[in-house]
Parts: structure tokens; sequence; C-alpha cells
């Protein structure tokens, strides 16, 4: 056993001090203010020796509990728990709805479909439009609950909209869709894993029930944690608190909530990074122009290069983009890296995030970078270009 290799001098992270343009990471990484924080609470569970309602969301200092409710006000909700993830607050709500069906547009993350599974719903999906946009439009919700009820006799128990999907940064127009759910009497969840915390979320005001949220995604945290929140009329069912009760020795838990397995596994170093963050945050949501303004410019310099074309809806109304490169694949067929020269060729110019080995198309995240490291990553891109023969306009 090589012990060594676990040295912290051989831990140390690679990208250290690049510009990192990774699709997951962007609205991820920490404020200052959450920086600060990391050592003193970074000892495992390091909240819960505060814990004296038997639920560390109810403990009062650190301010966990008026937190919730804070988060809850930013997204105009009324309730919210922390989660391991997105992934686990839609399992967490679709355990309340299990043995139905479930309507998902047709971009939604895997995990939607995954967490439908393991609580036995039916999945139902909504189309897109297809090749080069994928939109997602409002009237496929209304036609997929018609072909259902149609199908089975009734509209389904749920459905869920990703607001922004993880593969092309298209935004739906979740309040729109929000109506048609209402309309139907169909609950409907918004996965906001690359919106809120960096966009500005008006929950009730879209018609929702139910937000899902990425904390090490959108919100400045470290992983992993997740927002739920919902409005009152759920948090019996969503939140539902725990019957059992031992047959010999009568033990009961009636404070501990069922479907986080009596009290959910974040409350270390996530949620105090995620409250450090918080301000910032709610600052931050308000300059959402400003990053759609440079996402635009960052599209129109890519395009200059030659085969190098925006994928998903135009005008760009989010920083998440997916570009088709089939130049740089032609690169690739004759370098002798093959796929991973494009990998390499921007590491040496202090830029990652980009997948090794793909070429054909990628996505980047380009969120919160200053203009001249935006300048720095296009013209980046540029030069490798050149550099290969590709031509770029002026």
């Amino acid at each position: 056993m090589n012990l060594d290799r676990y040295r912290p001098e051989n831990l140390r992270r690679p990208s250290n001090g690049m510009i990192n343009i990774h699709p997951i990471q962007r609205g991820g990484i920490l404020t200052d203010e959450a920086r600060r924080i990391i050592n003193e609470w970074a000892d495992g569970y390091s909240v819960c020796d505060l814990c004296f309602e038997g639920r560390v969301d109810l403990i009062r200092n650190p301010p966990i509990e008026e937190f919730k409710r804070d988060v809850a006000e930013f997204l105009n909700m009324d309730d919210v728990r922390f989660t391991a993830g997105a992934r686990h607050a839609k399992f967490v709500i679709m355990a309340g709805y299990a043995g139905g069906s479930v309507v998902l547009d047709s971009l939604a993350h895997y995990t939607s479909y995954i967490a439908a599974e393991l609580n036995g719903l039916k999945v139902f999906e909504v189309p897109n439009s297809g090749y080069p946009e994928f939109k997602i439009h409002p009237e496929g919700y209304a036609e997929t609950f018609e072909r259902i009820k149609e199908e089975t006799g009734s509209y389904p128990s749920l459905a869920l909209l990703t607001h922004v999907d993880y593969r092309y940064g298209n935004v739906a127009d979740a309040k729109e869709i929000g109506k048609v759910c209402r309309d139907y009497g169909v609950p409907l969840i918004l996965n906001t894993a690359y919106s809120s915390g960096i966009m500005e979320i008006d929950g009730k005001g879209m018609y929702v029930d139910f937000i899902v949220g990425s904390g090490h995604k959108s919100w400045a945290a470290t992983a992993p944690i997740g927002i739920l929140a919902t409005n009152f009329e759920n948090t019996d069912k969503i939140f539902r608190k725990s019957k059992l009760r031992g047959d010999w020795s009568g033990r009961a838990f009636t404070k501990k909530e069922v479907a986080f397995f009596g009290c959910s596994p974040v409350y270390g170093l996530p949620v105090m990074t995620l409250m450090a963050s918080f301000p910032a945050v709610v600052k931050r949501v308000k300059e959402w122009d400003k990053e759609i303004e440079k996402a635009r410019w960052f599209v129109r310099e890519m395009e200059k290069i030659e085969g190098v074309q925006l994928i998903g809806e135009r005008p760009k109304a989010h920083t998440l983009m997916h570009f088709e490169t089939p130049t740089f694949h032609m690169i690739a067929k004759r370098h002798k890296k093959r796929g991973y020269f494009l990998y390499h060729e921007l590491k040496k110019r202090g830029i990652v995030g980009i997948h090794p080995g793909m070429t054909k198309n990628f996505k980047i995240n380009v969120y919160g970078l200053s203009w001249e490291e935006l300048e720095k990553v296009a013209n980046a891109f540029k030069e490798i270009a050149e550099e290969h023969g590709v031509e770029v306009e002026d």
C-alpha cells in the first residue's frame, strides 16, 4: 500500500488558478465569504453538535432554521428543505406520488428519470422541437396531458419542467407551462439546477408547486447540496414525519421526516457555504442581464471560427452553451493527440473545463467570467483554429 499518493501535495487540483469553463461548475464557484469559513466547518457533520431538536434544519445557531425561511422568500415559496443535491430533491417530491405517473420534458436530466423509476412512476415525455433549437413549447404539455388521458383514462399525477436544460442551455417558458399545469390540476416541479442562484426565480409567479435547485451548480456552495422549496399545500405530503414504532422497544422518531431518512445528509460544510454565499447570491441574480450580454458576445466571437455553430435557442438566454465544431473534429483526426488535442491546447493557455476527447461538439459555461477572462477564452479558441489552418473572421 503506497500511502504517499495521498499526501496533500499529491492531491492538489491540476486546474488550480486556471479559467474554468466547465458547464456544471461556473455557478458553484465559491464566494470569498464561503471560502473564509471552510476550515471552521469542514469536520464531517460539523453542525450536528449544535442540534437540540432532533433535526438539524431546526438549528437556530448557526441560523439554519431562519435560513430556510429566507430561501423560501427568495424563491417566493412557502417552505424549504436542503437535500443531497437536486436529484435527491426530485426523489423526495416524487416519493409523495409513488406509483402514479409523471410528465417530463424530453430534455430532462437523467436523474429526473431515475427519481421517477425509484418511485414506481410511469414516465411520459413532452417532445422538443428538434435540431437545431431543441425547444420545449408550453402547448406540448397540454397535448401530452390529453394523450395520457386518452391512453390511461386520467391525467398524470405530476409534471416536471427543466427550467434550463443541461445539454443546450435553453430557458423554457416556465410561467406559461406553469399556467397549463395549473389549468389541468397537475402539480409542477420546476428543476432550477441551472437557474435559481444565478437568475431571479418567482415560484408563485410561475405557478409552480415545487422548486428544486442545486447549491453546488448555481448557489456558490460546496457539493453536494440541493434546495427543495414548496408551498404550504404540499408540506404535509412531502415532508411527512415518521409514524413507525418499534414493536419490542416502542421506539418512535416522530420529528424525523421520512423522505429525508430522518435528517438530510448535508449538514456540515455544504449548508454552511450555502449560507455564507447567500447574501452574494441574492445580489448577483439581479445582474443576469449583464451575464447574457457577455454570453451573446461570446457566441458571436466563437461563430467567427469556420464551421463553429451554436446549437440551441437563439438569441442565447443563458450562459451554458453547446457548440457544434466540425472543424476542430477534422483537426483531431490528423493530430497526434487525436481527440484530446483541444483539451491540451486550452490547458496550455490556462483554460480548463472542456471534456477531454470532445472535439465534434462540446458544452461550456461562461457565467461569472470577467470581460478580460471571456476575451482570453474566445481568443484561445481562435488561436488554436488559426494555428491549424482554419479560417477565422476578422
